[in-house]
């Protein structure tokens, strides 16, 4: 998905199996971040740079929702875990991130894989992307988007 586009409605079952629909953040814009996985160094920070700057983003207008390959049991530790105020999208199948451009070929220590991009897509009301993050501060997240918006 790029600028422009707008955003298919259901968007995938949470932490607790229930689907998640864009049509549930009316009057809200939506900050759907894509991370690669649970308890790692760098999406604990993010995860918790957003949960930090939680209260401000809202004000702002946005709703927060993460998105990452692990299961629903998974998110539902890692949002105990960290406290996290914000829903988390189980694609185990990888089907929202393949639509949003975000399932890709990486590369470690020369071993190539396929994994998950880290970007957060922002879109307005009603559910049109308006900006995109590519290069994701895990650390500052949250005050990134504020400087986005």
């Amino acid at each position: 998905m790029k600028i422009g586009d707008t955003v298919p409605d259901l968007l995938g079952l949470d932490q607790d199996g229930k689907e998640v629909k864009r049509s549930d953040y009316k009057g809200s814009k939506i900050a759907l971040y894509f991370y690669p996985k649970d308890n790692t160094s760098g999406c604990t920070a993010e995860a918790c740079s957003l949960r930090d700057g939680y209260a401000d983003l809202r004000k702002a207008g946005y709703e927060i929702i993460g998105v990452s390959k692990d299961s629903a049991k998974s998110h539902k530790g890692f949002i105990e875990k960290y406290e996290l105020p914000f829903r988390l999208i189980a694609d185990t199948d990888t089907t929202l991130q393949q639509l949003f451009g975000v399932w890709a070929e990486k590369s470690m220590y020369g071993r190539k894989y396929m994994g998950t991009l880290r970007q957060t897509f922002l879109m307005d009301e009603n559910g049109v992307i308006e900006n995109i993050i590519e290069k994701v501060d895990t650390k500052n997240s949250s005050e990134q988007l504020l400087n986005r918006i």
